[in-house]
């Protein structure tokens, strides 16, 4: 009897790396791809359109690469354990292949479906990171990095595994009803942002080749310009796995002067391996410094619309409703905007920004809130953006702002950045709803500290 296993893909959307594909492949004559949503996930707020819309794309993508190599993508809707466990049961799989990933509810969900599954082992493969969590370690007794820069040493010297390559064949087991995809529709996600874009991995192999050809030699000059916008715009792929971290890493490895995107994948791994050791700190404060948080709903509404008065705060929040991305600057700008200026809690902008992120991932997304605001991993918690200053800095002609806040399209130079009372009445742009310098005196007061914050954005997250 020719034996089969299962693969069942999660956030690894993709035939290209894919060490739980090429093991199921090298050790049963039959591979059974599958997918399963999750009720738990579907409908609640985790599952937005724009990241449901690009997870749909990308499943569409994939079951025609694996048609392309014989086989086809089988769809489930249910509890994720119980439809693979009833799968296994349907083909008589021998094994079960999966990629390991970090999120407390992903982890128990593995750990529950090698329980149900009983005498049918259950393997988790690598491939959601370049480093795999707990491949790098701070002693002999496991736990997790909490300073950036000792494990970013640590990671640009570790040997990385062999890419793994493409199967040539997947050959699924006669019987099987694929099923089908569900439509947005279908899954009750309302609208998408009108400019997202568009997922798989074809699209996203697409995005990372011009990236490494046109842009990687200047990104380390170039990253923070808002308006040129020369970031790789590769994190929605990585996020669902579309592309495997490991061969952006090889891709951008054979470019001369890659290591300051390097240095940002590193950042993604550095969070993960907090979150797979840590899975309190996807809601908790990684490091609890007493932050009294002001409930200022009025004001929280105006940072979610981009109408705080303040240019380049509202071009970021204007960017993430139009796009479901924001430019890795600005969000280190809106976020201390929040934290800082309004002194309004980093869940409720965690919250809005896995409402809208294509991106979105828990410990990317949560962490890098944590960072800006104080409680998680950065060694100086009261670092300040100001959103003026970071505006005239890093677009300083204001195309940044003028693409987004149309209210400003006539405005030219500095005046883009600090519009006056007049420019404000004539274009119906609104008034700062904060005095950022007087907002930053009140922060201090509530967290006790007096002296001035550190330069901004040194060593930043994403920057």
């Amino acid at each position: 009897m020719a034996s089969t296993s299962i693969v069942v893909f999660t956030r690894d959307l993709r035939t290209s790396d894919h060490p739980a594909l090429g093991r199921a492949v090298r050790e049963s004559e039959h591979v059974v791809p599958l997918f399963v949503f999750d009720e738990v996930i579907i409908g609640n707020r985790f599952s937005s359109p724009n990241r449901t819309g690009f997870l749909l794309e990308s499943l569409a993508d994939l079951d025609g690469a694996l048609r392309a190599l014989g086989g086809r993508l089988v769809v489930r809707r249910g509890n994720w354990v119980d439809e693979v466990v009833t799968l296994v049961r349907a083909v008589g799989a021998s094994a079960v292949h999966v990629s390991d990933d970090v999120s407390g509810y992903a982890r128990r969900r593995l750990d529950h479906l090698a329980a149900a599954c009983r005498d049918v082992p259950v393997h988790r493969a690598p491939g959601v990171a370049v480093v795999a969590p707990g491949d790098l370690t701070p002693g002999d007794h496991g736990g997790h990095y909490r300073v950036f820069t000792p494990y970013y040493r640590r990671w640009a010297q570790f040997p990385h595994r062999a890419l793994e390559p493409t199967p040539s064949r997947v050959d699924l087991p006669t019987g099987i009803d694929p099923g089908s995809l569900p439509t947005l529709a279908d899954l009750g996600d309302g609208e998408r942002s009108p400019d997202v874009v568009a997922g798989g991995a074809t699209a996203g192999r697409r995005q990372l080749e011009a990236f490494v050809e046109a842009r990687l030699r200047r990104y380390a000059d170039a990253r923070d310009d808002l308006a040129g916008d020369a970031t790789s715009r590769l994190s929605p792929y990585l996020h669902l796995g579309c592309l495997s971290p490991l061969e952006v890493a090889t891709a951008a490895s054979r470019v001369e002067a890659a290591d300051a995107f390097l240095r940002q994948l590193c950042w993604r791994d550095f969070f993960a391996q907090i979150l797979a050791d840590r899975p309190d700190a996807a809601w908790s404060d990684y490091v609890e410094r007493g932050q009294r948080w002001r409930d200022d709903q009025e004001s929280l509404e105006a940072w979610q619309e981009g109408r705080t008065g303040y240019p380049v705060v509202d071009a970021g929040m204007r960017q993430l409703r139009q796009e479901g991305w924001m430019h890795n600057r600005a969000r280190l700008v809106v976020a201390s905007f929040l934290t800082k200026d309004l002194g309004i809690d980093w869940r409720a902008g965690a919250h809005h920004f896995l409402d809208w992120l294509v991106d979105g991932d828990i410990a990317n997304n949560n962490l890098g809130w944590q960072w800006v605001a104080g409680t998680g991993t950065d060694t100086n918690p009261h670092r300040i953006f100001n959103p003026t200053t970071q505006g005239v800095r890093f677009d300083p002609d204001g195309e940044y702002v003028r693409r987004y806040v149309p209210e400003l399209r006539a405005v030219r130079g500095r005046a883009v950045h600090e519009p006056d009372a007049k420019v404000r009445h004539a274009y119906g742009y609104p008034p700062p709803i904060v005095d950022h310098h007087e907002a930053i005196a009140e922060y201090r007061e509530r967290q006790g500290r007096a002296s001035p914050p550190g330069p901004p954005g040194v060593g930043a997250p994403g920057s």
